[in-house]
């Protein structure tokens, strides 16, 4: 019963858009489906040790660039947290490091901001 029910749909559909074309009506607007972001894993170091021990994969944060002289702003907003390896031994205080699911754009801002600023995580 479902395959003819789907037979007598399928013949309709087809049927239809015959119909809209011979009567001069255009065709349907076939929309290409949206471009899909790649999404990429992104190894940050975050400055203080102690928040990322808060971290649990799936959390979202937004990550904030902060230098002295210049006034914070915000690198990533809404990454999802993928990973957060275990603890260095013997770092000190050379922050931690928490693995993030961001587009790859945001992957490539993430790792220049590392490279210039400490780089801090606020929950969201």
């Amino acid at each position: 019963m479902s395959a003819a029910l789907a037979v007598v749909a399928a013949a309709l559909a087809v049927g239809g858009a015959e119909a809209q074309a011979s009567r001069g009506a255009p065709p349907p607007e076939v929309k290409p489906p949206p471009a899909q972001v790649r999404m990429v894993s992104a190894p940050v170091r975050i400055a203080d040790a102690a928040t990322v021990r808060l971290l649990r994969p799936g959390d979202r944060v937004d990550v904030v660039a902060a230098e002295r002289a210049q006034p914070s702003r915000v690198v990533a907003a809404g990454a999802r947290v993928a990973e957060v390896p275990a603890p260095e031994q013997g770092v000190g205080d050379g922050g931690a490091l928490v693995v993030l699911s961001v587009p790859r754009e945001t992957a490539q801002e993430l790792v220049g901001a590392g490279a210039l600023t400490r780089l801090a995580v606020t929950l969201c």
